[in-house]
């Protein structure tokens, strides 16, 4: 059963609506659409070709506190604009509006009656007419006052973070230069040079040397590399540091020195953050009238020395049997002696030089064992100074692929005399 009007129309929920529903609808239509254009979320605005004001919402009346015939007629667009705002607007903005017809979200200033500024974007298009003329320019006008305080409170923190970063970067480089020598003991006879390559700013390393008198005419040297690193890898440093000082007093074998890191290590470690680091580390004297020093060497898993004659030969010094630091309760360290002829050098090393990724064939590998080999072989035979200054020069070379500190510390006997030679 269903109800019928007058006119004999049907009325249910699913047929058409009545004419004069129709109608009422239509008009219902045309007024949202004016008031939609009126009240809308954003500000529109039309203007002339030359930017006069034909046409602004009662939205962008209402944010810039004008009356409409304050402007219709009467102003420009670009007097709503600050003096930047104007200078852009000539000399960017309209003459990209006139080439390509559309200029989309510019953020811009806007001048409220007030005098107060209206951060806003601004999108611009060009109406033309069935000839392809133009006509007007259309505008619309996003309030952006939420995005600039966005805005500002990014680069806020922004600037803060940029400044805690320099400060950290500050500490953390007074924190690394706490954990190496100011400067290495002057040895008789023999230069002596060191680097330190830092591969990032933003954390501590844990690499470390250093050369120091243990008296009766002999020297104690070493450069190790701590497993991490950040806060935790500097105190292991600095703990090896120091007990490798102290334990070449007490005991100046380099295979007892080691030993007692590694107890030392094991003792302050024991739990579930294990710390362990390679090392090597040697004894050095003078060895007669001519001039050439005795080194013994003991490696506790370090990558080996390089020996440099001055003959121009090179080649690895290894260390047989030593294993890391720290990481066993007992290990097996071997000692190795050599004699340091007038005109060689030593050179000991971290790995974060060996292990720089280098561009292989298209492929990223590392610089490695046999590239610092045949490096080395070219240097020889050089000087202790040489050595570090062309090291320091390779590492620049390889720029990023160094992600790692890298320590460098060169030791050489002064070429002989003519006078002495004879």
């Amino acid at each position: 059963m269903c109800d019928t009007d007058s006119g004999g129309e049907s009325t249910d929920g699913g047929g058409p609506p009545r004419d004069a529903d129709q109608a009422l609808f239509s008009g219902l239509l045309e007024d949202s659409a004016e008031d939609l254009y009126e009240h809308a979320p954003c500000g529109y605005l039309s203007t002339l070709l030359d930017g006069q004001i034909a046409k602004i919402n009662t939205t962008l009346l209402d944010w810039l506190g004008y009356r409409r015939e304050d402007l219709i007629g009467r102003r420009h667009f670009s007097d709503l604009l600050t003096v930047g705002g104007r200078i852009y607007h000539e000399t960017h903005f309209a003459p990209l509006l006139r080439m390509q017809g559309e200029v989309r979200g510019v953020a811009m200033d806007l001048r409220t009656a007030d005098g107060r500024l209206l951060p806003v974007l601004v999108t611009s298009a060009v109406k033309t007419g069935g000839d392809g003329q133009p006509l007007l320019i259309r505008t619309t006008v996003f309030d952006a006052r939420d995005r600039r305080s966005y805005e500002r409170e990014l680069l806020r923190a922004r600037r803060e973070s940029e400044r805690e970063r320099e400060r950290l970067k500050r500490l953390n480089a007074t924190l690394q230069k706490t954990l190496l020598p100011p400067v290495l003991a002057d040895v008789p006879g023999l230069d002596v040079a060191a680097h330190y390559h830092i591969a990032s700013a933003d954390e501590v390393g844990g690499d470390f040397y250093d050369l120091f008198p243990l008296g009766s005419g002999t020297w104690g040297f070493f450069l190790g590399d701590v497993c991490g690193k950040g806060a935790a890898a500097a105190a292991v440093t600095s703990l090896a540091r120091y007990t490798l000082r102290a334990a070449a007093v007490y005991d100046p074998d380099p295979a007892a020195v080691l030993g007692n890191l590694n107890t030392v290590l094991n003792h302050e470690y024991d739990g579930t953050d294990p710390r362990y680091c390679t090392v090597i580390y040697g004894r050095l004297s003078p060895d007669g009238p001519c001039g050439r020093f005795t080194v013994t060497l003991a490696g506790g898993g370090h990558p080996p020395a390089l020996l440099m004659r001055s003959d121009g030969t090179a080649d690895h010094l290894p260390t047989p049997g030593g294993q890391l630091i720290g990481a066993l309760p007992d290990v097996l360290i071997a000692t190795a002696a050599v004699h340091l002829e007038p005109g060689d050098t030593l050179l000991l090393y971290t790995d974060g030089l060996t292990e720089a990724h280098v561009p292989r064939g298209g492929d990223d590998g590392r610089f490695g064992d046999e590239a610092l080999l045949d490096f080395a072989r070219a240097l020889a035979p050089t000087t202790a100074r040489k050595a570090v200054a062309a090291v320091r020069d390779l590492l620049d070379a390889l720029g990023s692929g160094v992600d790692d500190d890298t320590a460098i510390l060169s030791l050489s006997v002064p070429p002989a005399t003519r006078e002495e030679q004879t």
